[in-house]
């Protein structure tokens, strides 16, 4: 590659916040390399359309307020693996040599890909098969992306899931209720953990530790004997029934999402302890916040990075966040094993000391 490079950049998956300003500062770093940046639209479904759906990304096009904002400005996808992209026959399309001849079309030097780990995966894939130049950052709610202590878009919906029990805490103290909130969470509890504690919730279930409901049925009623007539309670959306299975909720198309263990909770609860429960499910509220302060600093520190990995003809690799530090390690490496929720680590050992009943005990 010449000194004056062109590179493509890329938002996968689900939304979240702060991925504009990664956007900001992936153009502002290749400007001071006298770069070209090329945003390509809805993720990889961009580089499949003839031509490509990209366009410029300039200094002007960031003026401070996009930074601020939630969501992409680049558009994103959650489905339509390219390696099996569903027709309407009901049949996948292997359309990935479409993806790269995409990329090819488009002149890039090099691919700046941000997303989970599903993402990172397809576009790993992508990148072995057709030789593309690929660096990748993380982002995603769950905070589930291996390796990396923070992905983008997770502390921000932690903020999220701790202000609604900030808000709701008040009407449970006015009502003597049982406020449950059920906060996203696709296979970890990073969110549900960290805002429970935050928030100040009696009990707090999560995907990675069992829970009986005897158990937080006896945690409620210890804290109305305590004199206390209020209890909150968040639980993340794949924490499973009693019997072990967890709720799916179906959509139009064949697609589906778990949804609705916080109303299965709250049915159980109020029959077993006489309490009136409400139920608030937080939702997408969490993907679509602006930015906090901390999103906004490790999307701008990853997008730096980024743009420096392929200054030095670094590929094949994630920017990550660890000891304070930002490294890189492979793409591999990263998405090897997903992040869950450390049993033994500070944030689960906080919590029982602090009292929080985990529904295991």
């Amino acid at each position: 590659m010449g000194d004056s490079k062109r590179i493509g950049i890329l938002t996968s998956g689900g939304d979240c916040a702060g991925l504009n300003a990664v956007l900001r500062a992936v153009v502002h770093r290749a400007a001071g390399l006298g770069w070209t940046v090329l945003g390509v639209e809805h993720g990889t479904h961009g580089l499949m359309e003839s031509p490509p759906a990209a366009r410029a990304l300039n200094l002007a096009d960031f003026d401070g307020s996009v930074m601020r904002r939630g969501g992409t400005i680049l558009g994103s996808s959650n489905f339509g693996n390219p390696f099996a992209f569903p027709q309407l026959d009901g049949d996948d399309l292997d359309r990935s040599d479409e993806v790269i001849a995409g990329y090819r079309a488009l002149g890039l030097d090099a691919l700046i890909g941000i997303g989970g780990d599903g993402s990172l995966s397809i576009l790993n894939k992508l990148a072995q098969k057709g030789d593309l130049n690929l660096v990748c950052i993380p982002k995603t709610i769950d905070n589930d992306v291996g390796v990396t202590e923070l992905s983008v878009g997770y502390d921000t919906a932690v903020q999220v899931a701790t202000d609604a029990l900030d808000m709701l805490q008040p009407t449970a103290a006015s009502h003597d209720r049982v406020m449950i909130l059920e906060v996203m969470g696709r296979d970890a509890g990073h969110i549900a953990l960290v805002a429970g504690i935050a928030g100040g919730a009696d009990v707090i279930l999560i995907p990675e530790i069992p829970y009986r409901i005897e158990h937080v049925v006896r945690k409620i009623r210890r804290v109305q004997e305590a004199g206390r007539r209020f209890a909150l309670v968040v639980v993340a959306e794949a924490v499973p029934n009693e019997s072990g299975n967890k709720i799916v909720q179906k959509y139009a198309g064949g697609r589906s999402a778990y949804s609705g263990i916080g109303h299965l909770l709250g049915d159980r609860l109020a029959e077993t302890t006489r309490a009136e429960v409400r139920v608030t499910v937080l939702g997408h509220v969490q993907r679509g916040a602006a930015p906090d302060a901390r999103d906004r600093l490790m999307a701008s520190v990853f997008g730096v990075h980024a743009v420096d990995l392929i200054a030095e003809g670094q590929f094949g690799r994630v920017v990550v966040w660890r000891d304070r530090q930002v490294l890189d390690l492979p793409i591999e490496e990263v998405v090897s094993e997903p992040a869950l929720v450390d049993l033994d680590g500070p944030v689960v050992r906080t919590a029982r000391g602090l009292g929080i009943c985990l529904g295991d005990a």
